[in-house]
């Protein structure tokens, strides 16, 4: 059985923009204001924005090639080998949803502890990793409806926000060109960037668009997308509020909204976060979940992820493990405020996946030159070459100055070999020991039916 084919290009912008737009992304934007002078944020973040669009060129190139639901899996196992695609998709798995729904619920917390200090945090955090699941079970059009309303409306009243703050305080561009030191401006544009992580993961869905030319498109329009909501209101927060304050509330998007439309705005921004972070669950689920029903697929994870409700069409299994994995997640992230390295971690990774994204158009177009390519990326290597430099660059500085996040790395690292060495074998094994037994099966009956056809 297989995926239905029901998704059109507003959803594909939806959910590529929607796992990337999460509550948590406001706390790095106030981060970005932070290294440049003035108000210059919003240089750092569309210069941010335009690298990551060189990264969904490459993605673009890759999922036009090869068209499936396995995405990252399949264009590092053509490029390299087997092992290290299997390896960086287990590690990119593990790491982003863990980091997304952990980050997520922290910041979630924190709101809902200002605003209801009477009901325990993580009670809402079930609650809507509980209706995500169910919309997810129900069948992947019910789910993209409800990413396509929340994502849409979250950027609106986003942008309408921040305008009307610019307009109430008579807001003027000052230093637009005097960002300051070097060394700001450099750490202020890895982190514009890290802002956009995640809109990849649109890809596994290539299997369930009504065109496939939709995933690339849909990317390249979510990151235009983002760069000006992200630049707008960016610039709108520092406008109004202190720098110190907002670096000083994990939640400085709450901060900003009661600033500006008192306490009106204070419950719209907390309706706002709550959607948000049911936008990037659904976002991640419908993604990850995919990828998960692909790698069982092709015997990479045990074949029980790769059941398909027979009613609406959707990797159950899948989707209902990612539900407990968010749970426990959500749980300790929420116990321990340990939110940061968990930023850092998935940043590292995203940026590590890019980079071998790069590399790997780079290296199939050396491999397989004469393969159709619905989307080429134009002049040459030029693109996929810088997309390999910038991100290479910006791994290292984030596992260098965050070793935390370099142990938790180096962990799961080992770990993923470690399966990729014993347990993937095993599960390619068992499915080569059924095949044979289901070819012989096959001819008996044809056999029998000759015969009694005579």
């Amino acid at each position: 059985m297989q995926l239905k084919r029901v998704l059109t290009l507003r959803t594909v912008v939806a959910t590529s923009a929607g796992l990337t737009l999460a509550s948590s992304s406001f706390v790095a934007a106030v981060m970005v204001a932070n290294y440049v002078l003035g108000d210059s944020a919003w240089i750092a973040i569309l210069i941010g924005g335009a690298l990551c669009f060189l990264a969904a060129a490459c993605f673009s190139e890759l999922n036009g090639m090869l068209p499936t639901a396995a995405g990252i899996r399949l264009y590092f196992s053509r490029a390299f080998n087997d092992q290290v695609s299997l390896v960086v998709s287990l590690l990119y798995m593990l790491i982003v949803v863990v980091g997304v729904v952990g980050v997520e619920s922290y910041i979630i917390s924190q709101a809902l502890h200002e605003v209801v200090p009477s009901i325990p945090p993580y009670f809402w955090i079930v609650t809507m990793l509980l209706l995500v699941t169910v919309m997810n079970l129900r069948g992947v059009k019910i789910a993209g409806v409800f990413q396509d309303v929340v994502t849409y409306a979250l950027i609106a009243v986003l942008v309408f926000i921040g305008v009307f703050a610019l307009y109430k305080v008579g807001f003027k561009l000052n230093t637009p060109l005097a960002p300051g030191g070097a060394v700001g401006i450099i750490n202020a544009v890895a982190l514009g960037v890290f802002l956009f992580v995640g809109f990849e993961w649109v890809t596994p869905l290539v299997e369930e668009v009504t065109q496939v030319k939709q995933i690339y498109k849909g990317m390249m329009i979510a990151l235009g997308i983002l760069s000006v909501v992200y630049a707008v209101f960016t610039t709108a927060m520092t406008a109004v509020v202190p720098k110190e304050v907002l670096l000083a509330s994990p939640v400085p998007q709450l901060v900003f909204a009661r600033t500006v439309l008192g306490g009106f705005g204070a419950s719209l921004m907390v309706v706002m976060i709550l959607a948000a972070s049911m936008k990037t669950f659904n976002a991640g689920i419908i993604s990850v979940s995919r990828f998960m029903y692909a790698s069982a697929r092709e015997h990479v994870l045990p074949a029980v992820f790769s059941k398909i409700s027979m009613r609406y069409f959707t990797p159950w299994v899948s989707i209902i493990t990612l539900f407990i994995i968010g749970l426990l997640a959500s749980g300790l992230t929420t116990l321990t405020k340990n939110y940061q390295t968990l930023v850092g971690l998935a940043a590292a990774m995203e940026s590590i996946v890019y980079t071998m994204a790069g590399l790997a158009v780079i290296s199939l177009r050396r491999k397989e030159p004469d393969k159709e390519r619905p989307y080429l990326i134009k002049g040459g290597y030029l693109i996929p070459g810088i997309t390999v430099l910038v991100f290479a660059i910006l791994a290292m500085a984030v596992l260098a100055t965050d070793l935390t996040a370099l142990l938790y790395m180096s962990g799961a690292f080992v770990v993923a070999l470690v399966y990729v060495k014993t347990a993937v074998p095993r599960l390619k094994k068992k499915y080569e020991t059924r095949r044979p037994a289901a070819r012989r099966r096959r001819p008996a009956r044809t056999a029998a039916g000759s015969k009694e056809g005579k």
